[in-house]
């Protein structure tokens, strides 16, 4: 496997910034290097030791050394002072910049200035199966989609790494957090539970720290850009539906190495994974090419559930890990079209063909319901 292009485009003209956030290891500082530059920019690295201490010791010297060009300043979030000069130069001189970095939380809990509109938002995530060649399904269940690890036969030395040294020590030393251990066991039972209606008392009864704490554990994973929250679509007439949010971790390689499991096609686990994966390329999809696009999912009280609603019902789309998708597969669609107008009801599956039920309901497998989403066919 390989990766062949990125989705991320950044087109700034003249006179524009740009935020480009994205979690630690998704390609922002290789695609700037090798995708981004011509030659005519310059480029800040913070992550250079020395360039760090220039800019900690004296971040007005971003100002004296500004020469027009467009500056891109590596993992900004390092050094908050840096962006007032950011601020002053876009206005005085209506400079451009390209700020990237991997949290916000850092910038706004030191009351950073993050510019008020002034610079455009975008995120980088992990790879889209789309943007590698050979990608091979199974294997990316256990392996994720972060650059450095999916292409390995063997993962799990980079995954350990990327555990320890970030999620539990960079993020816990961050939110300076007190209790490591708790917040490690937490990434435990968060991985395990990812994909399932939230709810803090359980996972802080098997984490061992109260639900408060818990709460302030997913905020930061959230403001880390290492998992997200996924809200239930709650505008029905005719039913009761669920109120409570799910949360998925940002990669199915990190969930699953977590929650110490290696999912194969066929076995139980796989479906759970193949689910998140999904999301996964639903929100690659989201982050560039319809920001505004609303993802959620539809459940009722009564148990019915569709996996995942994009937009104002214009896709509903369940998932199966199989290669057979049967009558009982469609219920929670069929549910979902009793009281909504959907305009595309997909069944995402491993079987080899695409077909369309009498109830227009499309059986797709994944590799053509990935063609169809990024040619904009479903919404």
């Amino acid at each position: 496997m390989q990766i062949v292009r990125r989705h991320l485009t950044v087109d700034l003209p003249p006179g524009r910034s740009a935020f480009l956030w994205g979690p630690r290891r998704v390609g922002k500082t290789y695609w700037i290097h090798h995708t981004f530059l011509t030659g005519k920019e310059k480029v800040i690295d913070l992550l250079e030791t020395d360039t760090f201490a220039d800019y900690l010791a004296r971040p007005a010297l971003l100002r004296e050394r500004w020469d027009g060009r467009l500056t891109v300043i590596d993992e900004v979030q390092k050094i908050p002072a840096l962006l007032d000069e950011v601020h002053w130069l876009i206005e005085r001189k209506r400079a451009s910049f390209l700020l990237t970095g991997s949290s916000a939380r850092k910038l706004r809990q030191s009351h950073a200035n993050l510019l008020a509109g002034r610079a455009w938002r975008m995120e980088m995530g992990p790879l889209s199966a789309t943007e590698v060649k050979g990608f091979d399904l199974e294997h990316a269940m256990w392996t994720g989609m972060l650059p450095p690890h999916f292409p390995s036969a063997d993962p799990e030395p980079d995954l350990r790494a990327y555990v320890a040294d970030y999620l539990k020590e960079e993020i816990a030393a961050e939110a300076r957090l007190r209790n490591v251990p708790a917040f490690a066991e937490f990434l435990r039972v968060a991985a395990l539970t990812s994909s399932e209606l939230l709810n803090y008392t359980n996972v802080a009864r098997e984490a061992g720290v109260s639900a408060k704490v818990v709460r302030s554990y997913f905020e930061i994973l959230e403001d880390t850009m290492l998992g997200h929250r996924l809200a239930p679509w709650t505008r029905s007439l005719d039913r009761r539906m669920v109120q409570t949010e799910k949360f998925y971790l940002f990669d199915v390689g990190i969930a699953n190495y977590l929650a110490r499991r290696r999912p194969r096609i066929g076995g139980a686990e796989f479906g759970k994974s193949f689910e998140h994966w999904v999301l996964m390329e639903l929100m690659n999809f989201r982050r560039y090419r319809q920001p505004d696009l609303d993802i959620r999912f539809w459940r009722t009280s009564t148990g019915h559930e569709v996996d995942f609603i994009l937009g104002d019902m214009h896709a509903a789309i369940e998932v199966k890990g199989s290669g057979r998708v049967h009558e009982t597969d469609l219920r929670g669609l069929q549910a979902l079209r009793e009281s909504h107008r959907v305009k595309h009801a997909v069944v995402v599956c491993l079987e080899k063909e695409p077909r369309v039920l009498d109830d227009d309901i499309e059986i797709a497998p994944w590799g053509k319901f990935l063609e169809r989403l990024w040619a904009g066919l479903l919404v």
